[in-house]
């Protein structure tokens, strides 16, 4: 039976490079947030029905799970690999051909944040993104651990998006359950939302990520990853795959 009455910490830590710094350390479930793009790619592929994802940190790994027959999806610094079945835009997963299918994920940050958090053994490993933020929330709130809510940023650099992704999940978790902030970098988060969140798209024209996509002429996706609830997943890292945890608790 859970135990409501116990207050929850939540931590927000800014980039992979800083998570050995952390100040939660047991007892905690880590969300992986890489808003642009990895974490709402994720999301999109479980909603149009892939199996499982594998996340893997280097190219070398990804070569050899194509080799091995595996669909293969990613990129680095924005630039698709060249054996690459899919790239990282989440309108790319968009389609009936991955359904049922396992495919291989590597990106320049989000599944380099994925690889830092198995590193630090929580007991559960989730993808957060504004395309499933209040099915997160609801999975969240169901639990009794402490969350940290990790930010995969651009190289080790600190983000806007992800950033403001944390504030309004923070949001959302402190109007239906008892929570403490625990650190100055989850207070920062809700403040980057408070001043983001009337006109979120418009806010992320202070965000470089923003500017690097639009260069590549990789905007199309913007809008689609500043909506709202468009899937009902919460993915998890189930040993070296990530699967719907609600699909395989209704299973």
């Amino acid at each position: 039976m859970l135990d409501n009455t116990k207050k929850r910490n939540i931590e927000v830590v800014f980039t992979p490079s800083l998570f050995q710094f952390r100040q939660i350390k047991e007892n905690y479930i880590v969300v992986i947030v890489d808003i642009l793009r990895a974490t709402t790619s994720i999301c999109t592929a479980f909603h149009w029905g892939v199996k499982s994802i594998i996340p893997v940190k280097t190219i070398e790994q990804a070569r050899d799970y194509k080799d091995r027959g595996f669909l293969v999806a990613g990129e680095r610094l924005e630039e698709t690999f060249e054996f690459a079945d899919l790239g990282n835009s989440a309108l790319e997963f968009m389609t009936p051909k991955i359904k049922d299918q396992e495919i291989v994920h590597s990106t320049t940050n989000g599944t380099v944040a994925i690889t830092v958090a198995k590193e630090g053994t929580p007991n559960e490993i989730l993808i957060g993104a504004f395309s499933n933020i209040t099915s997160l929330r609801d999975y969240l709130l169901t639990k009794q651990e402490n969350i940290l809510l990790l930010c995969s940023g651009w190289k080790n650099c600190f983000c806007i998006e992800d950033t403001v992704f944390c504030g309004a999940l923070i949001e959302k978790l402190i109007e239906k359950g008892d929570f403490t902030i625990h650190n100055d970098s989850a207070n920062c988060s809700l403040e980057l939302w408070n001043a983001a969140k009337d006109n979120l798209i418009g806010y992320m024209e202070k965000a470089s990520h923003f500017h690097r996509l639009r260069k590549y002429k990789m905007d199309d996706v913007f809008e689609y990853t500043f909506t709202y609830d468009t899937t009902k997943v919460v993915p998890k890292l189930f040993d070296n795959k990530l699967k719907d945890t609600l699909k395989e608790e209704n299973n």
